[in-house]
């Protein structure tokens, strides 16, 4: 994990057009208790980005980042350092996407459009 391109969301080296209006990761789920007591969690994480209200042109963007990589490879995302106490991005590779979900359309706007990026490894 280095340095983000930009300190911006990426993918593959290239920033959003539109940064999405709210990004978070997703708890771990966990595997229940090992035999000292510790809760056993998943080794990587997910990150979930939402677009409130996007212009069609940049949905066709988000679409087409997840056409190039979703069914075929892993992506490098450029997200928000996990557990950084200041706001910066990070570069991590390996990652998958799933399908970007879209809300209704409204006007020549999408609303409500989320991208899930999954086994992200933060350690």
């Amino acid at each position: 994990m280095g340095a983000g391109f930009s300190g911006s969301y990426a993918f593959n080296g290239v920033d959003l057009t539109l940064p999405p209006s709210t990004g978070n990761w997703k708890e771990r789920p966990n595997f229940g208790i090992d035999g000292g007591g510790h809760t056993i969690y998943s080794s990587v994480r997910d990150f979930e980005m939402t677009w409130d209200l996007i212009s069609v042109a940049n949905l066709s963007t988000i679409i087409g980042v997840y056409n190039a990589v979703g069914n075929t490879g892993t992506a490098v995302s450029c997200l928000p350092d996990w557990g950084n106490a200041n706001y910066l991005f990070r570069n991590y590779s390996g990652t998958v996407l799933q399908e970007p979900t879209v809300g209704e359309y409204f006007q020549e706007f999408v609303q409500d459009v989320k991208l899930l990026i999954l086994n992200v490894r933060t350690n």
